[in-house]
């Protein structure tokens, strides 16, 4: 979802990525949009199918997880500033740090952490 998103026009304005044509070049902004946002919810759906035999509680702590981690905390919070900061001379090394952190970092926190989460459930109940 959120490569999808980023290579638009009006964010990153990507033509590549990989050396492959980006999404909205082959499919368009309108339908790179949905495909996006289609990515997203796959997730959740994915998320509800092959949890079987995992506590609810633990799966609310993992959407929970996910939702900060791309939310306004994490990676949107960063493109926001990200955004705001370009064409500035004076980014410091603070608000750098604070893009990376936000847009890439909470990237990989979202997918490890709700993996282990769902992982430490698995093993103490001896599966």
């Amino acid at each position: 979802m959120t490569l999808m998103h980023d290579d638009l026009p009006f964010l990153d304005n990507d033509d590549l990525r990989r050396g492959k044509p980006t999404g909205h070049k082959v499919f368009g902004e309108d339908v790179a949009v949905l495909a996006g946002d289609a990515l997203l919810l796959f997730s959740f759906e994915h998320m509800a199918i092959a949890t079987k035999g995992v506590p609810s509680e633990r799966i609310v702590r993992v959407i929970g997880e996910l939702a900060k981690c791309d939310g306004a905390e994490g990676l949107i919070g960063g493109q926001v500033v990200d955004i705001c900061s370009q064409g500035k001379s004076d980014v410091g090394f603070d608000l750098l740090e604070f893009i990376h952190i936000h847009k890439t970092a909470a990237l990989f926190e979202g997918s490890a952490v709700p993996s282990l989460q769902v992982y430490w459930t698995v093993i103490s109940s001896g599966g």
